[in-house]
């Protein structure tokens, strides 16, 4: 007789939702986000995000394409045809590239996304297994190895674009798009001032409208929200992880002496609460779980700010907790399984 408390062989959950559907909810909950990554960003930011997605779907085909048998190219084709099950049709792979986007600097070179959504669809996701095996969440895993690869890329910011002087000198050519972005001034991000100078000096209103220096898609607090509300309001993901990790963060900021608003509002977290942390492959399935998983990203991240030699940690932190899902599963799903045991027999 199996043993009820084992939570694996994926899925448990049936429904009438798709991936499709999942990943489409996505694609609308992004759009704030994607707007304010241009306002703040400027018009470079859209070939970035183009680059990255296409880089993702690119990826996914080949690999798709090598693990054909006969590694031939026909039967991808004809698969994508005949709407056969081909992974490049569910939309993750479109998901994941801009994902990887929103976590790059505004003025990096448009190869750097591209070689991070490569690494996030085969070494953060089909190397498992692909989707709904990996582990980690794919784009923070490219996140984490742009980082280690190229470190000066992946922390020199800029301030927000002035759109008023890119009027004034109008071109469309996406080469002086990249110009201008390198010629931008230099700025910061509120969570370096903090660590550098130990105090606050961007005010809460430029955070919370994602006027400051950061990565393309975690300036605005108030788009992520927008999005953030709209995936709780469809069900594409529940309110515990991000309560509970955006909860944890503004408790432990205040025990430590520190400001919950400014730490709420900067750097990665609510990108990292709304669409990082609550990736259904690499996190709990259990409400408990969930709530275990959110507290676990809050108290990393806080620890990492404060006594780390980097002053964010969000990614970390998401990365850390991804590794323990499993064995939240494990401690947390037995009750839930056994009921579920339980109404299946009755219903019998």
């Amino acid at each position: 007789m199996p043993n009820p408390l084992i939570v694996s062989g994926p899925p448990y959950i049936r429904n009438g939702e798709t991936n499709h559907c999942l990943m489409f909810d996505v694609y609308i909950a992004a759009l704030p986000v994607m707007l304010a990554a241009v306002l703040v960003a400027g018009p470079y930011s859209i070939l970035l995000m183009a680059l990255s997605v296409l880089a993702a779907v690119a990826t996914e085909a080949i690999i798709q394409m090598i693990k054909t048998p006969g590694y031939r190219f026909r039967p991808l084709v004809y698969n994508l045809l005949t709407a056969d099950r081909v992974t490049i049709l569910d939309g993750s792979a479109l998901v994941t590239g801009l994902l990887v986007a929103f976590n790059v600097p505004p003025q990096v070179p448009f190869w750097l996304p591209m070689v991070g959504s490569a690494v996030a669809i085969s070494l953060g996701k089909q190397i498992f297994g692909g989707l709904g095996h990996n582990i980690f969440n794919p784009a923070l895993f490219a996140r984490t190895f742009l980082l280690a690869a190229w470190p000066a890329h992946m922390t020199s910011w800029l301030a927000p674009f002035d759109w008023s002087s890119y009027w004034a000198h109008l071109s469309w050519s996406p080469s002086t798009w990249r110009i201008q972005a390198v010629d931008a001034v230099s700025s910061a991000t509120p969570l370096g001032v903090m660590k550098e100078q130990g105090s606050m000096l961007t005010p809460y209103l430029n955070l919370f409208l994602g006027n400051i220096g950061g990565c393309i898609g975690e300036t605005s607090a108030l788009a992520i929200l927008l999005g953030g509300a709209y995936l709780l309001y469809k069900g594409t993901i529940t309110w515990h992880i991000p309560v509970t990790y955006l909860g944890t963060v503004a408790v432990m900021s205040s025990l430590f002496g520190k400001d919950p608003v400014f730490h709420l509002f900067s750097g990665g977290l609510m990108l990292g609460a709304f669409f990082m942390a609550t990736d259904v492959v690499t996190s709990p399935i259990t409400k408990m779980g969930r709530v275990v998983f959110g507290v676990g990203c809050g108290v990393i991240t806080v620890l990492i700010r404060s006594f780390g030699a980097l002053p964010e940690g969000v990614s970390y932190s998401i990365l850390l907790m991804n590794a323990c899902t499993p064995l939240i599963d494990r401690y947390t799903g037995g009750t839930v399984l056994r009921r579920e045991a339980a109404r299946s027999l009755k219903a019998s």
